[in-house]
């Protein structure tokens, strides 16, 4: 049986403007657990298409509708309600009036919302999630990103719920009779449904200031429940900065008095950038150095801080439709990105940016959920918040800066947002105001967003030489091709930017280092030049794309030691490592190249760990089949566990060392370079855990007192086989069994060990009376982490391919997006041995044959299905 993925799906050449615009919204809430009432006023204007002046379809799902009125008229006789909302067509075929008012009352139930779309109560705290089409679960609406409407809002609800927030700026408040009492908010810049938010709740708020380039004061908040106010103190800070660094680099400043931030335990986002009120799952937003490590406070930072720059790159200017989703989150990825950059190490950034691309984004291109960064058609649009859409989006923007140069870069930015401020937009609109910046005609560029799938580039060079000692002419040819992926089997040649550098025996840059531009399927340049030079290519990944070229293991440890650029540096050192673990190179060749970089001084301690991190089983996986053969899950975790092994035994004396010394001395910071030091004496503790003298350092350092040091040390004794891990384990959910986001922490290291009884530790965890599996965090931190564990999940027997199966049908009917989400643990199964790809499509397809499943996961599964 196959499922029914009915509707037919949304397609973009069908798009039409709408045929009614709201302009102008005012609602009101009454707020009750399982009967919230809202009411809704709204005035429509007749819209642009061709279908404008027709009857009123109002997008609506589990709404009870109580009334509704026209001009004050009672509507009801003329309306037909359905399952995905109402048509307002007025008897005898009589057209509304060019403008008018409509008025509604519904009644909903956020206790029983588990999907957490819409408005639902999270642990007493009433929330809404309205992006992508949550805002029809809460009142009948136009509920598409291009009708764009100013909002005032009344919260009603009893005293026992004292913080009542909204989106924009305050208004009155004031008591009620019955213990009751409301809060009002205006919002005075236009702005879809999907950016509308409510929070209510017993919280209390971390406050702060903030005063504009231009002199204006913005009061700010972070709300949390009572007993969390002590771990905001960062996430603010992050806020300041991002504010701060939005005014320097981008010259927007923010246009509101206020801004809020709310965390909440139940979120299926990592947060959303509603106007004003931003609303955070709390694993992103509270930290303090005994409950988060230092990749948390990263992270902080960095979410912050995207949500904020949507302030102008997805709330002023927002997507015309949701085809154009990759123009506010590409974009605003590539922000983020860039802020990150400047406030720590951009190398390390971007090396950290270019391993999440490849794990999940290529991964993502080389699978059956394969789609452009612009999708052309989509059945259910929560499956299309993807890797493809935020990273490999964030990666043009990336490409276009490097194209057209810094400068125009930020003339192109400025132009688009003073020809777009208060509009809805498309990628045509985004391309063109780069086209007008820098007079260039990009339209091979919009290739880019239109194909799916990852480009291999291929080199070639040739050297003639004019005279021994005399020099002579170095050619490079370049060559590109795109594999097929699902409905796309033709691809055209996309410009490729690639970053390069040619050097000379001793290191240095024979040329000045520049930029090709592979603007068609090949090209060849010429060098006349001293010497043969080592090529550096695709210096900083100036392009999502696979670079294939034929080198030696001893040119790749030249450029490990000799090259300027820090990302060719690293993934030097990255080549050679796949190739000591799949058995093609030794780990004494690669410890000898490794040495001089892990003990200079001069360089970033977090680079350095990064050289020390080792590729993962998964990436294994992916290179071995794009060696054109399966992986063997098991003999990979065998060949990982013994080049891990053996490089420490090679590489001992150095890794004391580095950990003796990288240990910081006083009080715990966040800062970066702190971090740096944490992060390589993390590295070398999880290498030397592999032999015997490493079990009791780890074990040492499970006692530290913050989290940085301790979750590490942690992961180390489990890896180390030591028996003292139980009791370790043991004493860390004795610690922290009140903190729910800690024990997160707790049950993924659990989730992700290589041992043999993962799988069965496993189960354990989930069926334990106390593991909220409806809260998404938890839900992650167990279940979606054990997918990722390739050893464990890819049991031969197919067990843990039945485990995840099984929760994957518990959960869908409870919460549809995050089990389609974690579903795509499965997208990789053309990789492995045909057993194994038997047994995880029987597992597809009983998910596919269950009753009843969501929209969400049946177009996830019938995709990997008909792969």
């Amino acid at each position: 049986m196959r499922p029914d993925v009915s509707p037919t799906p949304i397609r973009l050449a069908d798009y039409a403007p709408p045929a009614w615009v709201a302009e102008h919204v005012d609602l009101t809430f009454d707020l009750a657990p399982r009967g919230a009432r809202v009411r809704a006023r709204i005035r429509f204007v007749k819209g642009p298409g061709e279908a404008a002046g027709g009857p009123l379809r109002l997008d609506g799902q589990k709404l009870r509708l109580l009334s509704a009125a026209v001009d004050g008229t009672d509507a009801l006789p003329s309306i037909t309600v359905d399952e995905e909302g109402l048509t307002l067509a007025p008897a005898d075929n009589a057209p509304l009036p060019d403008a008018f008012t409509w008025e509604a009352e519904v009644e909903i139930d956020p206790e029983a919302n588990t999907e957490l779309e819409g408005l639902y109560l999270s642990n007493g705290v009433y929330c809404t999630q309205c992006e992508a089409e949550g805002f029809r679960k809460i009142t009948y609406f136009p509920d598409r990103p291009d009708v764009m409407a100013t909002y005032a809002v009344r919260i009603e609800a009893p005293t026992s719920i004292p913080v009542l927030l909204s989106n924009g700026e305050p208004g009155a408040t004031g008591p009620l009779p019955g213990d009751r009492h409301f809060a009002e908010w205006t919002d005075p810049w236009p702005k879809p449904s999907y950016l509308f938010a409510l929070v209510a709740g017993e919280l209390v708020a971390h406050t702060d200031a903030f005063t504009t380039a231009s002199g204006r004061p913005v009061a700010l908040a972070i709300h949390v429940r009572p007993g969390d106010e002590d771990r905001c103190a960062y996430a603010m800070d992050a806020l300041k900065r991002s504010m701060r660094w939005d005014e320097t680099e981008y010259g927007r400043e923010y246009d509101l008095s206020v801004f809020n931030i709310v965390a909440v335990d139940d979120f299926n986002m990592g947060a959303m950038e509603n106007k004003g009120l931003n609303v955070f799952n709390s694993k992103y937003v509270l930290a303090s150095p005994e409950t988060a490590t230092d990749r948390d406070y990263e992270l902080i930072e960095g979410i912050i801080a995207h949500e904020y720059f949507h302030n102008w790159t997805g709330n002023r200017i927002t997507c015309r439709d949701w085809f154009q989703l990759c123009l506010k989150e590409g974009l605003t990825v590539f922000r983020d990105q860039q802020f990150s950059a400047d406030m720590r190490s951009e190398a390390v950034q971007r090396i950290d940016q270019v391993k999440m691309l490849r794990a999940r984004q290529f991964r993502e291109d080389a699978g059956p959920l394969a789609h452009p960064v612009r999708p052309e058609e989509f059945i259910e649009i929560n499956n299309f918040y993807t890797a493809t859409v935020y990273e490999k989006g964030a990666e043009l923007i990336r490409m276009l800066r490097l194209i057209v140069g810094a400068e125009t870069y930020r003339a192109a930015l400025d132009l688009y947002f003073d020809r777009h401020d208060g509009q809805a937009c498309t990628i045509e609109d985004w391309i063109a105001v780069f086209e007008d910046a820098s007079g260039r005609d990009l339209t091979r560029f919009r290739l880019w967003y239109a194909q799916a799938g990852t480009p291999r580039v291929t080199v070639s060079e040739g050297w003639v030489e004019d005279a021994p000692g005399q020099g002579g002419r170095y050619t490079l040819t370049l060559r590109q091709e795109t594999p097929s992926t699902p409905g796309q089997p033709l691809k055209k040649p996309v410009p490729i930017p690639v970053a390069f550098g040619l050097l000379g025996a001793d290191g240095r840059e024979l040329i000045e280092p520049g930029v090709l531009e592979l603007d068609d399927t090949e090209r060849c340049w010429s060098f006349e030049l001293p010497e043969r030079p080592v090529p550096s290519l695709l210096r900083g990944f100036s392009a999502p794309v696979i670079l294939e070229r034929r080198s030696s293991e001893a040119e790749r440890a030249f450029l490990l030691a000799h090259d300027r650029d820090p990302f060719n540096r690293w993934e030097a050192a990255r080549a050679l490592a796949l190739e000591v673990m799949m058995g093609a190179a030794s780990a004494d060749a690669f410890a000898e190249a490794l040495l001089p970089a892990i003990t200079d001084a001069s360089l970033d301690p977090a680079f350095r760990a990064l050289l020390l991190t080792l590729p993962g089983e998964d990436e294994i996986a992916r290179e071995t089949w794009s060696r054109g053969r399966p992986a063997d899950p098991d003999a990979i975790h065998a060949a990982a566990k013994a080049a891990r092994k053996a490089l420490a035994e090679a590489l001992e004396p150095e890794l004391r060392g580095l950990y003796e010394a990288m240990e910081t001395p006083g009080p715990y910071t966040p800062e970066a370079g702190d971090a740096g030091r944490r992060a390589l004496r993390a590295a070398a503790l999880g290498l030397l855990a592999r032999l015997p003298v490493g079990a009791g350092m780890a074990e040492a350092q499970c006692g530290a007192a913050n989290m940085s040091d301790r979750l590490p040390a942690l992961a180390a004794l489990l890896a180390s086989g030591s028996p003292a891990a139980d009791a370790a384990l043991d004493a860390f959910a004795a610690d922290w069994r009140h903190d729910p986001l800690v024990m997160d922490k707790w049950r993924m290291l659990q989730a992700t060990a290589s041992r043999p009884d993962t799988l069965a530790r496993v189960k354990a965890l989930s069926e334990a009376p106390d593991f909220p599996w409806k809260t998404p965090n938890r839900f992650r931190s167990l279940v979606a982490a054990f997918a990722q564990n390739p050893c464990a999940f890819h049991q031969a027997d197919g067990s843990g391919y039945r485990f995840l199966a099984d929760w994957l049908i518990r959960l869908d009917p409870v919460n549809p997006q995050t089990a389609a989400r974690v579903a795509g643990a499965f997208e990789t199964w053309r990789r492995y041995d045909a057993k194994r790809q038997k047994l995880i499509r029987a597992e597809l397809s009983r998910i596919a044959a269950t009753e009843g499943l969501s929209r969400d996961m049946a177009e996830i599964v019938s995709r990997m299905l008909d792969a």
